[in-house]
C-alpha cells in the first residue's frame, strides 16, 4: 500500500531557487499547498518570490535545513547538483521525491552512465577516465571522434571537450586534470529528441510525446512538439524513457535526453530528474503540464492527463537577448501575437546565455506553429 497522499494545505519544500521551482510554485500554491524554498541564491530568487517561506543558505547549514525540514511535508528538488549530504539529511527526516539515489545517480556523469550499462539501456559506448595515459588508451578502444566530459557538474554543453585525430590529447587533458571524466565515443546523431514525463508513488507512469530539440551553442534554442520523427523512433524513446524511470525507482517528473541516428536507431544522452527547459511548452500546450505532474507526483496524486491539445513551438530566451542587464526587450511581437505566451523567469539581472525565460507558440498545426515561431524569432531576436 502507498503512503496516504498529501493535500492542500500541505507545505511542498523545494530544493533550489531557479525558474523550475518557481514554475512548480506556481502550480503548487494554485492548487492550494504552501511552499518552502531552500536555496543558496540570494533572496528573491525567482522561486522565491511565489514561496509562503525562503531561506537562503548554503546546501551544508544544518541549522538552516532542520528549520526548513521542520516546516514541510514533502520535498523535492529543482535542480540535480545538490550535494548529497543535503539529500541524505533531508531523506533521513522527510520524504524526498525523486529519491536521494535517482538525484545522487543522475547528478553525476559517471554515474549515471553506469546505471545506463548496468540496466542495459542503449547509450554511447564510453569509458571513465583519470589521466592522460587513460584517455589515450580510451581513445584507442573507442576511436576518433569522441567527447570528453567531466563526470560532476556539468550542463549545457559546459565541462565538455571534443577530439579528433588532430587534436593534442595533452593540451585538452589539462581542464580535466585531477578529475574523473567519461569519455564517449561521438555519436552521428541527425536528430536530438528528449521525453518527459512523471512516475507516481505507486509506480503509474503518464508520458508527454516525443518532442524534437534544435540547439545553439550547446543550450536548448527550439522545441518541436511534437517531434517529426516515425512512430518506430518514438516507441523506441518512449520505452528508453520507461526503462529509465524503472530501474531508478523514480517519483516524480524526469526527462531523458536522447539521439537518432542515421541508422534511427535511439540513444539515451543525459538523463534529468526534474521538469526540463524541453518540456516547458506543456504549461501552455498540454491538458496536465510537466510542473501539475511533478506535484501530483510527489504529493502521492494520481497523475493527470499528459496529452498534447495543440501543436507548440518553445523558443527558449538567454540574456542574450536583453540589451542590458536590467533592460527588457520590446516584447510587443509576442504579446500581440493571439497564439503565443510568454513566460518571464523573474530573474533580475540578464547575463550571456543565462536563461530568462520561453515563449511558447501554439497552431491548429505544426507547420503553423513553426512559422509563426520564426517570424517572433526574427522579431525579437532582430
Amino acid at each position: 500500500m502507498p503512503p496516504p497522499p498529501f493535500l492542500p494545505p500541505a507545505t511542498i519544500g523545494i530544493l533550489g531557487g531557479g525558474q523550475l521551482g518557481r514554475m512548480l510554485a506556481l502550480e503548487a500554491r494554485r492548487a492550494g499547498y504552501r511552499v518552502a524554498i531552500f536555496t543558496d541564491e540570494s533572496p528573491g530568487c525567482p522561486a522565491g518570490q511565489f514561496a509562503d517561506l525562503e531561506i537562503n543558505a548554503r546546501y551544508d547549514d544544518q541549522a538552516a535545513l532542520a528549520r526548513f525540514l521542520s516546516a514541510v511535508d514533502v520535498v523535492t528538488a529543482e535542480f540535480e547538483n545538490i550535494p548529497d549530504v543535503c539529500l541524505q539529511a533531508v531523506e533521513g527526516l522527510k520524504p524526498l521525491r525523486p529519491s536521494r539515489k535517482a538525484i545522487h545517480t543522475t547528478q553525476h556523469r559517471e554515474r549515471e552512465k553506469l546505471f545506463l550499462r548496468d540496466q542495459g539501456i542503449a547509450c554511447a559506448a564510453f569509458r571513465i577516465v583519470e589521466n592522460l595515459a587513460e584517455l589515450q588508451q580510451a581513445i584507442l578502444e573507442l576511436g576518433f571522434p569522441c567527447v570528453i566530459k567531466t563526470a560532476a557538474f556539468g550542463y549545457d554543453g559546459k565541462g565538455q571537450c571534443k577530439v579528433n585525430a588532430d587534436t593534442d590529447l595533452a593540451t585538452a587533458w589539462q581542464s580535466f586534470e585531477g578529475h574523473h571524466a567519461v569519455v564517449e565515443q561521438w555519436v552521428p546523431f541527425v536528430c536530438e529528441i528528449s521525453v518527459v514525463g512523471a512516475r507516481s508513488v505507486d509506480g503509474r507512469m503518464a508520458v508527454h510525446g516525443v518532442v524534437e530539440n534544435q540547439h545553439a551553442h550547446h543550450i536548448l534554442d527550439l522545441t518541436i512538439a511534437p517531434a517529426r520523427i516515425t512512430p518506430a523512433i518514438a516507441d523506441q524513446a518512449l520505452e528508453l524513457w520507461e526503462a529509465v524511470a524503472v530501474g531508478l525507482d523514480y517519483v516524480g517528473t524526469m526527462a531523458v535526453e536522447l539521439f537518432v541516428t542515421a541508422d534511427d536507431q535511439v540513444l539515451v544522452n543525459e538523463i534529468a530528474p526534474r521538469p526540463h527547459n524541453s518540456g516547458h511548452y506543456s504549461i501552455d500546450a498540454c491538458r496536465f503540464n510537466q510542473f501539475q505532474q511533478q506535484l501530483r507526483a510527489i504529493c502521492g496524486l494520481t497523475l493527470g492527463d499528459p496529452s498534447q491539445h495543440s501543436a507548440a513551438v518553445m523558443i527558449n530566451l538567454l540574456g542574450d537577448v536583453w540589451p542590458g542587464a536590467t533592460v527588457h526587450p520590446d516584447w510587443s511581437p509576442v504579446l500581440n501575437h493571439p497564439r503565443a505566451k510568454l513566460h518571464l523567469y523573474g530573474k533580475a539581472e540578464a547575463r550571456a546565455k543565462r536563461k530568462m525565460g520561453h515563449i511558447t507558440v501554439l497552431g491548429d498545426t505544426l507547420s503553423e506553429a513553426l512559422e509563426s515561431a520564426a517570424e517572433i524569432k526574427r522579431a525579437i531576436f532582430a
